[in-house]
Formats: C-alpha cells, sequence, structure tokens
C-alpha cells in the first residue's frame, strides 16, 4: 500500500516522518533501516512515528538508521512540534509530546502560518553513572581517564534521556567513523552510547561533531549539543545562561541554569512524498 511521509530536518539532522494521528502504523519499525538507506530508501537519520497520545498533545516514537528505537531525539521533537502545528493538529503555541524518556514541554514559534523556530524543555540532565548508564564505581564520570580503543581518553558522561558521552579535544578534524564506533560498543557503555567530540571557541561557544549509536556520524544532536552543554557548565569551561554550539549541520542554542536545560533551533520540512510499502 502507498503511504505518505515528510521528510524533516533540524539542523540537518534529517528523520521520516509518518503521521500515526489517526491510523496507527503496528510494526512500521522494521522498516526503518530501509526507509533510512540513502541509495535505496528514501533516506535519513531514522523514522519518527507521530501517535495520539494519552498524557500529551501528541506522541514520538522513532527509530535509528539501523533499526533500533531511540528514547529521545532533541531535533526531532523540534519536527514533531512543527508538524501538528502546521498541519492542523493544535493552534496551541506550548504543547507538550510524549516521549520514552519522558513529556517534553516546546514553545513553538510562529513565522507566518507555520512553525519556524521550536525551544524544547529538555528537563534536568543525569549525572549519576549507573542511571546514564556506565559500568563504572564511581558515582560520576567527569574528566575520567579512559582507555578506548587503545587510546586514552578523558570522558565525560550525562544523560539526557539517552546516553552520551563528551570528549573536548584540542582538533576537530579527524575520522570520525573510525573513532566513534569504538566509543559506541566499548564495554563501559551497556547501551551503547553517543559521543561527542568537543571543542571550546570561548565560555558561552562550542564546537561539537556526534557519533550517534545507531545512526553513526550525524550533522546535528540536539540532546548532544545539550549534554555539551551541561558538562561543559559543570566543568566550569562556560558560564550558566545561553550557550552556542555550533554543530555541522548548523547552531543550536543550548540554556543552561539551575540544572533545568533549553534547547532552541529551527525545524524545517524538505519534502513530501509516497511510498510503497507492504504492511
Amino acid at each position: 500500500m502507498k503511504i505518505k511521509f515528510t521528510k524533516m530536518q533540524g539542523i540537518g539532522n534529517d528523520y521520516i516522518y509518518f503521521d500515526c494521528m489517526k491510523n496507527d502504523l503496528l510494526g512500521f519499525e522494521k522498516f526503518a533501516e530501509k526507509l533510512s538507506d540513502r541509495h535505496f530508501g528514501i533516506g535519513g537519520d531514522g523514522i519518527v512515528l507521530i501517535k495520539k497520545s494519552d498524557v500529551a498533545d501528541a506522541k514520538m516514537q522513532m527509530f535509528n538508521a539501523d533499526g533500533s528505537e531511540g528514547k529521545m531525539c532533541g531535533n526531532a521533537i523540534r519536527c514533531v512540534g512543527k508538524y501538528l502545528f502546521d498541519n492542523g493538529y493544535t493552534d496551541k503555541k506550548e504543547i507538550d509530546v510524549e516521549t520514552l524518556s519522558g513529556i517534553k514541554h516546546l514553545l513553538l514559534s510562529i513565522k507566518g502560518n507555520s512553525v519556524d523556530c521550536v525551544s524544547v524543555d529538555m528537563g534536568t540532565p543525569v549525572f549519576k553513572s549507573s542511571l546514564i548508564p556506565v559500568a563504572v564505581k564511581e558515582e560520576t564520570v567527569i574528566d575520567k581517564k579512559a582507555v578506548i580503543g587503545g587510546k586514552e581518553y578523558l570522558i565525560n558522561c550525562v544523560s539526557m534521556g539517552n546516553p552520551h558521552c563528551v570528549v573536548f579535544v584540542d582538533n576537530l578534524d579527524f575520522d570520525i567513523s573510525k573513532i566513534g564506533p569504538l566509543f559506541e560498543n566499548d564495554p563501559l557503555f551497556p547501551d551503547r552510547v553517543n559521543t561527542e567530540f568537543v571543542k571550546v571557541i570561548s565560555n558561552n561557544r562550542l564546537q561539537m561533531r556526534v557519533w550517534e549509536r545507531g545512526s553513526g556520524e550525524t550533522l546535528a544532536c540536539g540532546t548532544g549539543a545539550c549534554a555539551v552543554g551541561c558538562v561543559a557548565v559543570k566543568k566550569g569551561v562556560c558560564s550558566e545562561g545561553e550557550i552556542t554550539v555550533e554543530l555541522l549541520g548548523g547552531e543550536l542554542i543550548i540554556t543552561v541554569k539551575d540544572d533545568k536545560v533549553i534547547m532552541t533551533g529551527k525545524a524545517e520540512v524538505s519534502f513530501e512524498g509516497e511510498i510503497e510499502l507492504d504492511v
């Protein structure tokens, strides 16, 4: 049968979105890997199902490009907010979206008759090792020496609803396709891990590249940018308040204050279409 989809991106972090508000697509996750393939499918970092929710305005269910289910994606949830408003599912400028990482509160910025920019309350960062999780004896992992792939790094770990390992570097010009999988699959991280490599520009500006578990290097990662901002403040590298995080796909504004994190960035439609699937 033919199924409609919308391709959307938040500063280059692109997903394929399916409207399940009226008809749920059960078992649709089996198509995630096929559809995400950039040569034989539609192409994207994964797929997102926009569903009805009993506890919020809508529910976001996401699957990475390798078919594994993700708990949360900051760039994807901004696009979900845009989709709901632009397609008439809500006329509110403040909405709640249910995820596997809890209910997230979104503030929609309207330009003309559509959403241009979205701010997301990403909640409180979790630094407790067992909850991230990280297989270490320490209560928290900040500037911990760890040998990954035979090389020593200083790692910093935090959960933004999904696990992150933040590594500060002097140079971002390296082959992340070799290093990223070593972090993602290291025994230190029982659930695998998203890894951010960060260069400090100033006390309110950072550059980063990200290796996402299940997707590889992506142009942007919203939860990753939040993780980077939280770690930078905790270490005293950045001051509390607004931090601009430069990613390959563009910039996000991460506001870290009083153990709360707000992420602000663009959400855009790339194109719409239909695909034939045997469901």
